[in-house]
Formats: C-alpha cells, sequence, structure tokens
C-alpha cells in the first residue's frame, strides 16, 4: 500500500511540475526558423517564415519587422541588439525601442546564419550564393534620428562550392563554415588577407554546427543524419552519435551544464551530455514535422523548439521523458490528406503556410485569401506587397488564379515574393479555384447572415 501511496505521489508530483514548466509561446503566422536567447536577461526571440521577428516578455511579443521575406536566423548581440537574415538575402540589425531594421549587408541568395564576435566586433553572415561576408563594426553612433554602423572594413570568404548553412567565430576571431558541399572549412581572417582548408568532408551536406575550440570540439550534423563530434584542427572523429534518424536540422549548446542538443527531420529532440559524452535524453517533441529551431533557458534547465507549426514549446530537460510529443493533428495544415478533397489538399500543399482564408489582419507571410475571388492584385490593406504588384492590374478571377499555377509566380509576376512552384495538372488547379471560391463565398454567405440577423434584432 505504501508503494502505490509512493508511486502515486511521485506521478503527482511529476504531472504538476510539468504542467507548471511546460510553456508555449503563440502568435506567429507561420513556421519557427530559430530561436535566440539572451543568456542573462533570458528573453527570447524567435524568427519566422511569416516574416517577422517575434521578441517575448514573458508570453507577450514585440513584434519586429522589416524582412520581405522568412526570416531565417536570428542572434542577440547584446542585450539591446539583434542581429537577423532572412529569405530576401539581407542582414538586419535592430535594437528594439531605438531604432530597426537596419541593413548591414545583402548578398546574392538567401542568409543562413549570422555570427558575432564580442571581443573583435567582428559580424558574420553565411548565405546560400556561396559566401560569407565578415564585417567589422567600429562604431554604433546613435542618437534620437540615426544609426550609422559605419563600417571600416569588410571581407569576403569564398571557396565552398555550395552554399553554406552555418558560419561560427572562434575565440581568436578566425571563422568555422559549413556547407551544402559537405565540407566544414576553418578561415584564418584577416583584413589583409584570409586562408583557409578543409577541416572535414562528410560527403553529404551538413546543415548544423556548434564549435566549442577552447574545449576542443566541434559538433555537426548533416543531411545523411550523422551527428558527430571531431577534433576543430584535425577533423579527427572524436565522438559519433548518429541515429536512425534524417535530417539533423537543429542544434544548441549550453556551456554552463555541458549540454549538446540536436533536433532532426523526425521531431526527435537528443539531448547529450558533453562532459562525459553519452546521450542524457531522447525525446519524440514533435507530433507532426521536423525540428527546424532550438535554444536552451539561460540556466540550461529549459530546451525551447520551433518547427512547422507557428508556436515555440519549451520543456524542462528533466521532465522530458514524462512529455508526449507536443501538437496535434487539429493544425490545418497537419490534416489527414486523405480527409480533404482535391482543392483542399492542394490548397494546404501549395498556399496555407503563407496565406490565410480568414479576414484580415493575418501574421502570416503573405496576404489573407479571404474575398479573393474579384480582388484586384496588390490591395488588402497592410500588407507589404512587392514593389511589382503595387498598382497591379490583375484582378483575380479563375482565368488569372489558373495563369498564376500553370506559369509559376516567378513567370507570370516577375519580382513576386511568391515563392517559386506550379500546379501541373489542369484538373489539379481547377480544383483548388473551386475550393477558394468555395470557401470566399462561404465568407460572405456567413458575413451576410450575421449582418441580417443583426438587422433583424435591431427591428
Amino acid at each position: 500500500m505504501h508503494k502505490i501511496a509512493g508511486a502515486f505521489l511521485f506521478w503527482l508530483m511529476a504531472t504538476t511540475a510539468s504542467a507548471q514548466e511546460f510553456t508555449t509561446l503563440k502568435g506567429h503566422g507561420g513556421p519557427v526558423m530559430d530561436i535566440a536567447i539572451h543568456p542573462e536577461t533570458g528573453r527570447v526571440a524567435t524568427a519566422s517564415f511569416d516574416n517577422s521577428i517575434g521578441l517575448w516578455l514573458g508570453r507577450v511579443p514585440e513584434w519586429l519587422e522589416g524582412h520581405e521575406a522568412a526570416v531565417t536566423t536570428v542572434r542577440f548581440i547584446d542585450e539591446n541588439l539583434l542581429m537577423s537574415g532572412g529569405d530576401d538575402f539581407r542582414a538586419l540589425l535592430w535594437a528594439p525601442g531605438e531604432f530597426g531594421p537596419l541593413q548591414i549587408v545583402k548578398h546574392k541568395g538567401k542568409i543562413t546564419d549570422v555570427a558575432f564576435w564580442s571581443e573583435g566586433g567582428l559580424l558574420a553572415t553565411a548565405s546560400w550564393d556561396g559566401t560569407i561576408e565578415v564585417r567589422r563594426a567600429m562604431d554604433l553612433q546613435r542618437n534620437n534620428e540615426i544609426i550609422d554602423p559605419a563600417y571600416a572594413n569588410s571581407v569576403s570568404l569564398t571557396g565552398h562550392d555550395a552554399g553554406i548553412n552555418a558560419v561560427a567565430f572562434t575565440p581568436d576571431g578566425d571563422v568555422y563554415s559549413a556547407s551544402t558541399d559537405g565540407t566544414i572549412r576553418f578561415w584564418d581572417v584577416s583584413f589583409e588577407g584570409v586562408s583557409s582548408r578543409i577541416i572535414t568532408e562528410n560527403g553529404f551536406g551538413i546543415n548544423k554546427m556548434i564549435v566549442n575550440a577552447r574545449a576542443g570540439w566541434l559538433a555537426y550534423g548533416a543531411v545523411d543524419g550523422v551527428t558527430r563530434v571531431i577534433d576543430p584542427i584535425s577533423g579527427e572523429i572524436l565522438h559519433d552519435f548518429t541515429l536512425e534518424r534524417r535530417p539533423i536540422l537543429s542544434m544548441a549548446y549550453h556551456a554552463g551544464t555541458d549540454q549538446l542538443a540536436v533536433g532532426d527531420g523526425q521531431g526527435y529532440i537528443m539531448i547529450i551530455d558533453t562532459s562525459a559524452w553519452e546521450i542524457i535524453r531522447d525525446f519524440r517533441s514533435m507530433r507532426r514535422g521536423p525540428v527546424w529551431a532550438l535554444a536552451f533557458s539561460p540556466d540550461g534547465a529549459k530546451i525551447y523548439a520551433g518547427g512547422i507549426e507557428d508556436i515555440v514549446y519549451a520543456w524542462p530537460v528533466a521532465l522530458l521523458d514524462t512529455f508526449d510529443p507536443a501538437g496535434g493533428a487539429t493544425r490545418s495544415f497537419l490534416q489527414d490528406p486523405a480527409k480533404m478533397s482535391n482543392g483542399e489538399r492542394q490548397f494546404m500543399r501549395k498556399c496555407s503556410i503563407c496565406h490565410a482564408l480568414t479576414p484580415p489582419p493575418s501574421r502570416k507571410a503573405g496576404p489573407t485569401l479571404y474575398n479573393v475571388m474579384g480582388r484586384r492584385a496588390g490591395t488588402v490593406s497592410g500588407y507589404n506587397y512587392s514593389e511589382t504588384l503595387q498598382g497591379s492590374d490583375i484582378v483575380w478571377s479563375d482565368d488569372t488564379i489558373n495563369a498564376l499555377f500553370d506559369e509559376g509566380p516567378d513567370h507570370y509576376i516577375p519580382g513576386s515574393k511568391m515563392p517559386m512552384q506550379r500546379i501541373t495538372e489542369t484538373q489539379d488547379r481547377q480544383d483548388l479555384i473551386d475550393f477558394l471560391r468555395g470557401a470566399t463565398m462561404a465568407d460572405i454567405e456567413q458575413d451576410i447572415g450575421v449582418n441580417a440577423g443583426s438587422q433583424e434584432d435591431r427591428k
């Protein structure tokens, strides 16, 4: 009897602690691509597919708007400064409440990672254009109106054969980079000259990298699921934590507790104790979809994660094994495709991540499609359209929507922010159009019914 009571008490304590410690941050309009947490203040910054950064005080966000496409990466530079990069090829500097956004560099491809070396005041941006831009921030001259970065020097690091996914500084201001070409390079950075050498060749693209040069290790995760720890000088393999899950999409490290977290495409978070080099947690964190973003709380007691849903989840590390996977099948873009009409499936696959069907305002990356039929393109109030759609003479109809997906947005509306995609089958395009018309008319009829009812009530 005492054993049963003791077991029940343990379960009750664990359940109560879990309920108190489990956290959700809600407000984004699209998948969460990156998370940064300031090590002293504990303030959370989140980067999203909805083109925005959420700066969270508790569970209340301050929205930082300035990117013209998905925000892929965000980092704190200090308590008041952030740096971000996005699919719009730009890296922006932010000082919430003072200024922002300020463009500090523009690449020729999407920016995948940003890094800052505080001791020497160096900023680095990695891009799918195959380059790393390193800039020296001499001063940040602040007044009530403008901020002048006054960058005195910059250097472009070239040598990878494909896009670069990750960049990190050493304590001495040199640089490591990881690429889709399957290599990690070390760069001896000098503004008088640059040299580099390959540290390791994985064979498959490398997505993420954590460098601890002082402790003598570098961890990386790759497309083929490889999770390895190597010597950052020789490239010798020190430890291998590769499991039957792929790809590796996120990593985070907490020096104070020696914890290395690894997120993959199947929704798992693996936590490695780097003092003993052993796996201490292996947790199915997401019910559906990948783990694209990871970060530890300042004390290392909690792990934050983001993925295909528009919610950030956080769990106490010590209690990870007591939680069920987060998220649910009720999310519109996670529903069972077999239970949808073909038109709805086309909408969910091609449109739903960026567009809502509900009335504005919408936090999604694209304008709402509410009442889209018969609407002139570029006219939803409050949405920052590309120049090509401002003043457009396109009116959305069966014919124009059909042409959009038949030719592809990049051909039908050159310069549009809309991703390059096509629906090649005529029937699939027609089914999507029928679905959009039906959803639009349902909203109109509902509005008419509500208004009529209100008028009737007033009689």
